[in-house]
């Protein structure tokens, strides 16, 4: 039998930070923020991470790194007899949904790349910025097209395998994408009138946090750490015995929080430095943003940049997201890496073929008054990520073996166990509860 690959144990922090890193933290953090008072919902944010992040992440650390398997051979394997392993099937199609809709995005940041390469990033006002983004989402063989490129890059690199594929490629891009960020901050922070948006970044206006803000906090914890759908059970079980899994997990958590919080320092600096508006919305990559580099002194070499640290941020995410199938494909159904990255990426397809074309030539096509974008947008965040965050609490919070949750996280008992006390309490009492109340409120019960 073939040895399974692992991790080093550098390469399992970068891989594993940078499948938690990705347009959750750059594009969707941002506008969050915006939306929701700034500092007072980065607050909620960083203490819904320690209550619910880090606790579900251990959880499935703990399932992963038991078993050295994905999660059906993992849930076999920790609970014979039961049906549990069925959730598995929820975990691969939650992965392959996420996959197919954030492709499509994925592949709105190619398009900008080469834009901002070609010098098509300048010398327009926001209006025609606007207009511009309209044309393109609403070009059917410009969306697929350059979806089809991103998915093409994301399985040649997986086509590499674990060590040549993942690891090298999140050990080069995650210290890059540091440091783009870094200094992306510091000339954010040198503009003219920068102080306004550290202002709104770090001094909490509770008044302007609600109760959706404090739920929207909740979910983008979820989907930020990417819980729920088993890729961090997947990761995980690459990992070598002796990880320390709870000093991992903070590492893990610290690093993606502060990915969020530096996009923040990155954008609204610049945003209120030129005048625009913090709670812009989704738009404030494609359609803010440009109109901000090109009043910027080296505004071509800022544009450029920005969408390559986007393109990295993308890739790091898909590629942990598409892992999630291959891996149950190769050891569930023993087919080659090569034929389960082409099952995985034939899934893909199914879905983000219509979710390109959702803006255009299936914009009629809509269910809950969502368009197939939108749609899939939320049953990955609202549905596949809450359910499998709920089940993997519960399940190791209630039903697990504490014996193999203890060995776990103290390593068989050489490390500190007042973590094990401090994950059991949160994944049984706090995560459950929490995951009910954002999923009642998503579908509108309260």
């Amino acid at each position: 039998m073939k040895e399974r690959a692992t991790f080093a144990r550098m390469g399992a922090i970068a891989a594993t930070v940078g499948s938690a890193v990705g347009l959750g933290n750059i594009w969707r953090f941002p506008y969050e923020a915006g939306q929701n008072g700034g500092g007072a919902f980065i607050l909620v944010y960083i203490l819904c991470v320690a209550l619910l992040g880090i606790p579900v992440m251990l959880s499935e650390f703990v399932i992963g790194r038991s078993t050295h398997k994905n999660m059906k051979g993992a849930l076999l394997q920790l609970s014979p007899g039961s049906r549990v392993y069925l959730f598995t099937y929820v975990c691969i199609l939650g992965a392959v949904v996420t996959l197919g809709f954030y492709s499509v995005v994925c592949g709105w940041v190619l398009e900008y790349l080469l834009r901002a390469c070609v010098g098509g990033m300048s010398g327009h006002t926001p209006q025609e910025y606007s207009a511009i983004f309209g044309g393109f989402v609403s070009s059917p063989w410009r969306c697929v097209l350059w979806t089809l490129l991103f998915l093409g890059v994301n399985f040649w690199v997986l086509r590499h395998g674990i060590k040549r594929g993942i690891e090298r490629t999140s050990g080069i891009m995650m210290p890059l994408l540091f440091l783009l960020l870094l200094v992306f901050c510091v000339n954010s922070l040198l503009l003219p009138g920068s102080m306004k948006g550290v202002e709104f970044l770090f001094s909490p206006d509770f008044s302007q946090l609600t109760w959706k803000g404090v739920v929207d906090a909740m979910g983008q914890a979820f989907m930020s750490l990417t819980l729920g759908i088993s890729g961090l059970v997947t990761y995980s079980s690459y990992f070598h015995d002796d990880a320390p899994l709870a000093r991992d997990a903070c590492v893990i958590a610290t690093l993606d929080t502060l990915v969020a919080v530096l996009a923040g320092v990155m954008i609204f600096p610049a945003v209120f430095s030129f005048g625009m508006e913090p709670a812009a919305g989704p738009k404030l990559i494609f359609e803010i943003l440009p109109s901000i580099f090109q009043q910027m002194p080296g505004g071509y070499v800022w544009a450029v940049l920005f969408f390559v640290l986007l393109l990295f941020a993308s890739l790091t995410s898909t590629i942990s997201l598409s892992e999630i199938p291959i891996t149950f494909l190769v050891e569930e159904r023993n087919m080659s890496r090569g034929r389960a990255i082409g099952w995985t990426a034939f899934a893909a397809l199914l879905i983000a073929i219509p979710s390109a074309l959702s803006f255009n030539v299936l914009s009629d096509v809509t269910l809950w008054d969502m368009n197939l974008f939108d749609l899939f947008n939320y049953a990955a965040s609202n549905v596949f990520m809450l359910l499998g965050g709920l089940f993997t609490a519960v399940y190791v919070g209630w039903f697990l073996d504490r014996r193999i949750i203890a060995e776990q996280l103290t390593n068989r008992g050489r490390l500190n166990t007042h973590v094990q006390t401090y994950t059991i309490v949160c994944l049984r009492y706090v995560a459950p509860v929490a995951v009910v109340l954002i999923f009642l409120y998503c579908v509108g019960l309260i």
